[in-house]
């Protein structure tokens, strides 16, 4: 049985109190068109413009599948215990020195990039730490700056004047101040000024800067590192953290710092602790997906060229702005009913692309979030530009 359209109200049962609460929650949800439901299997017919499959790895992965069966035939598919437990960690240990000669740096394997955020966070929120946060930062960070009972404040987004004003309030304040920041952004598709924090970083020699790198590995510097790499500032990030599931088609995340500090983290994040790791399977995958993303510059040059004449030709023939500086394109509406008409319509014109609405961003900014990947040609880009000045 097909799941409702995200628009559509699902039956909600009223019951008796202590769940009619709960009941009345998903009517409030359903009345602001804010009701979200697990959107249905993809039609082939329509291009996909939901998933962070940024290179195209995951669209063709059976095209790598005899490789990966061929080198990894002992990978099993669980590791059954915390890497703490179990001997299970080949692909894991090989996976992490993969990665830490690309960066320069030791890494550290987590579940996922909420788990790697939360965790982190929550373990360098020791007495005398404060954090400032940009406003847009993930909601795992937020998350984990919360659940940690630390101290923090958040600044404007990529606001460096009033990042500064913060860090010279404070620096005398606390052993050391760390600054989290996304590199790209998920829903503006911006990017954050990190030449400028490591400046800051000489300025303030307490501040630590940890930079979440979800949607820019894959896609950004020569070997696909991410921005860090492109600027030539991966020395300078204290903690760059990166996922695995968005345009390295697997699952998992890593953060890539210093020796010292992945011992430290090994040892206090409950996150990494306490969780059974990733399998042996899922990693190996993980190893045969960063080398291919490695020899992918093509690939990521092309998906600049198109995210930037997209971004262009939306301007010219449709007259949106838009604050995108990469492959994430939002189209911002500011109403939540407008926002899942105009995905309908796009739907009706061969494009999936949903509605993101308040808690994903704030309201007033509901938007149509286009997700691009290389696999895209300009003509697709063209035909979704007309799509989308139709509509308007």
């Amino acid at each position: 049985m097909c799941a409702p359209p995200p628009h559509k109200c699902p039956t909600i049962i009223q019951t008796s109190m202590p769940t009619k609460a709960y009941s009345d929650i998903l009517v409030h949800l359903h009345e602001e068109n804010r009701l979200r439901s697990i959107p249905s299997a993809g039609t082939p017919a329509r291009t996909d413009l939901l998933s962070n499959d940024y290179l195209g790895l995951a669209t063709r992965s059976s095209e790598f599948m005899p490789e990966f069966l061929r080198r990894f035939p002992d990978a099993s598919f669980t590791s059954s215990a915390s890497r703490l437990l179990s001997r299970r960690n080949k692909y894991h240990n090989r996976l992490e020195k993969c990665l830490g000669e690309a960066y320069g740096r030791s890494v550290l394997l987590f579940n996922s990039g909420y788990h790697a955020n939360v965790g982190m966070i929550q373990a360098l929120a020791i007495p005398g730490t404060l954090f400032l946060a940009d406003k847009l930062a993930h909601a795992s960070a937020i998350d984990g700056l919360r659940l940690s009972g630390a101290d923090f404040k958040r600044f404007a987004h990529n606001d460096v004047r009033k990042l500064t004003r913060l860090l010279k309030e404070n620096h005398n304040l606390y052993d050391r101040i760390i600054v989290i920041v996304e590199s790209v952004y998920s829903m503006d598709g911006d990017i954050a000024p990190l030449g400028q924090m490591v400046k800051l970083k000489r300025q303030f020699p307490k501040m630590l800067l940890y930079v979440d790198e979800a949607h820019s590995f894959g896609v950004r510097g020569a070997r696909g590192l991410g921005l860090a790499e492109e600027l030539n500032l991966i020395r300078d990030i204290d903690f760059l953290m990166a996922t695995l599931g968005k345009a390295a088609a697997s699952a998992g995340a890593f953060v890539a710092t210093s020796p010292e500090m992945k011992d430290y983290l090994l040892n206090c994040t409950r996150s990494f602790i306490f969780s059974t790791a990733l399998s042996p399977a899922q990693t190996a995958w993980s190893l045969l997906m960063t080398e291919k993303i490695a020899k992918m510059q093509p690939e990521r040059l092309h998906l600049m060229s198109l995210s930037t004449n997209f971004v262009n030709k939306l301007y010219e023939r449709a007259n949106i702005e838009t604050p995108s500086q990469s492959q994430i394109v939002p189209i911002i509406i500011g109403d939540p009913g407008e926002a899942l008409n105009m995905s309908a319509h796009l739907a009706e014109r061969g494009f999936d692309a949903l509605a993101i609405r308040r808690p994903t961003v704030a309201a007033g900014s509901e938007r149509i979030r286009i997700s691009l990947n290389a696999l895209l040609t300009e003509p697709q880009t063209d035909a979704l530009v007309s799509a989308i000045a139709d509509y308007r």
